[in-house]
């Protein structure tokens, strides 16, 4: 719903009080990470770094204006402290033995202080099929008859947690692992064909999916931080407008693509072409285990595989960029575990078609980039839901590296107008002016 004071629009947003659910289907590295780094920010214990709502400002009106308040003072955003958390995942560790596990955080300052916190946080037998995560397993999982079955024992999770932790609001994140790549069918063309496909345990509907439709039977928002189809499906999709549901996704943009989204940019602003483009990546937490399984790669690399085409359109610049060698790899390497490195080598030319070279070397630690971008999700799914938005919201392609997109359009993936999009965004939720950057107001009196 608007409203019209003058000339400008506000759209009327339900106030956020009470106790907000994150329901995170996944409790390893990044889930664990995020769980208790909100408690170490909330005990001030720890600052909640790489995260907008928390540390980014947003400038209102002209530069000579001087407004720019914290995103967090300006649109009425969830507190920390409204936050409590459920999890499900096939392994039964509780969120303090999975963040000692994982080793992300330093165990002494900053997992065993909030050890009182975390340890009661214990994961939900969880809807898994190894059929599409080969290379995990575990005891903690539901056993029942079909997928629709699965999938109504989500709800009635959802459901009691609510209940039970008195919550007014929920958001669910899906922080699991990443399914073996699968194509849309025509089990998911619409509802119908999808419920069918549940209750026939058709191998086209995959954990994750499940998770969504529970999700959005429930009315909570949802958002897809793997490469998953998860939600990304037309009968999804209509369920989140039908329902009133905001979704977004797909797979976080932490690491390699994160600077993608930069580099290849700042190349085709330039207007330099690309010949080649490598990329390697060294991981060795769960999800670098997970994903030294070629099936699972194969939805991994479609994710991060798109990101260059979108970007250089090669079909508007062919001479540029009609030709690129576009190579993604990744290594699982045990040793590093959750400190993830990405090396790139990318041939680039410039006047008169002379070779030049840029190397990169991302030595970067995969759940820290990660944690802040779960809060960042949770707190605006939940801020579009009181909005009165509902399914794809295409202003969160900022955080995501194969973002949901209306079909009529191609996904944008510059991570400098996705930012635009989404403080632009949050301009129109509050009535402020749209900002265009083109500045001739300043110049007209010179």
């Amino acid at each position: 719903m608007e409203t019209v004071e003058g000339n400008t629009v506000h759209r009327a947003i339900e106030p956020s009080p009470g106790r907000i659910g994150v329901l995170l289907p996944g409790l390893g590295a990044v889930a664990s990470t995020f769980i208790a780094g909100v408690e170490l920010a909330r005990r001030g214990l720890g600052r909640p770094f790489g995260s907008l709502t928390q540390m980014n400002t947003i400038r209102l009106g002209k530069r000579t204006a001087d407004r720019s308040p914290l995103i967090r003072d300006f649109v009425p955003l969830a507190g920390l402290d409204q936050l409590v958390f459920a999890a499900w995942d096939p392994i039964p560790d509780n969120a303090y033995e999975a963040a000692l596990r994982c080793g992300v955080l330093d165990a002494r300052e900053h997992v065993e202080p909030i050890r009182d916190f975390l340890e009661p946080i214990r994961p939900l037998p969880a809807a898994f099929d190894r059929y599409y995560v080969k290379r995990l397993d575990g005891p903690n999982v539901k056993h029942l008859a079909t997928k629709r079955d699965l999938a109504e024992a989500l709800r009635a999770d959802i459901r009691e947690f609510k209940a039970a932790n008195a919550c007014d609001r929920l958001v669910m994140v899906w922080c699991g692992s990443t399914e073996i790549f699968l194509e849309e069918t025509e089990a998911h063309g619409d509802l119908r064909s999808f419920e069918a496909a549940m209750e026939a345990n058709d191998a086209s509907i995959a954990p994750s999916m499940l998770y969504a439709y529970a999700a959005l039977m429930e009315g909570v928002p949802y958002a897809n931080a793997a490469p998953n189809l998860s939600v990304d499906i037309p009968a999804l999709v209509q369920l989140a407008y039908d329902r009133g549901v905001p979704i977004a996704g797909k797979d976080m943009k932490t690491g390699q693509t994160l600077l993608k989204t930069v580099i290849a940019p700042m190349l085709k602003a330039r207007m330099l072409g690309v010949a080649g483009w490598y990329s390697t990546n060294i991981l060795g937490n769960r999800d670098g285990e997970v994903l030294d399984d070629p099936e699972s790669f194969k939805t991994k690399e479609e994710s991060k595989l798109g990101v260059l085409e979108y970007i250089l359109q090669p079909e508007m610049y062919p001479e540029l960029y009609g030709d690129v060698y576009h190579k993604v790899r990744i290594n699982y390497y045990p040793p590093r575990k959750d400190n993830k490195e990405g090396w790139d080598n990318v041939d680039i030319f410039g006047w008169m078609g002379y070779p030049m070279q840029i190397k990169i070397d991302f030595l970067c630690r995969d759940s820290i980039l990660a944690a802040p971008i779960v809060l960042d999700l949770v707190l605006f799914l939940d801020l579009a839901k009181r909005a009165g938005l509902k399914g794809i919201q295409e202003w969160l392609s900022f955080y995501f590296k194969s973002p949901q997109h209306a079909p009529s359009v191609y996904p944008e993936h510059d991570l400098f107008i996705q930012q635009t999009k989404l403080k632009n965004t949050l301009r129109w939720l509050m009535g402020e002016d749209q900002i265009t950057h083109l500045g001739t107001e300043y110049y007209e009196n010179e």
